[in-house]
């Protein structure tokens, strides 16, 4: 789920990719923010980055 997040898509999105409900997928994605220790998305999505989670990451990484 972070790897969608990371690649900008969307809760309704993700919740129809992984055939779960709307609300499921916020649960989820709540879950995760408390883990990663982030508290926005946008946070997440910088998690995501730099942990190589965006597609197309050989242009961002950092080794």
């Amino acid at each position: 789920m972070l790897h969608l997040i990371t690649n900008a898509w969307s809760n309704h999105e993700i919740a129809a990719e992984l055939h779960l409900g709307i609300t499921t997928v916020k649960t989820y994605i709540r879950l995760a923010y408390r883990k990663m220790g982030v508290d926005s998305r946008s946070q997440a999505v910088l998690w995501g980055v730099h942990r190589g989670l965006l597609d197309g990451d050989e242009v961002v990484r950092r080794d």
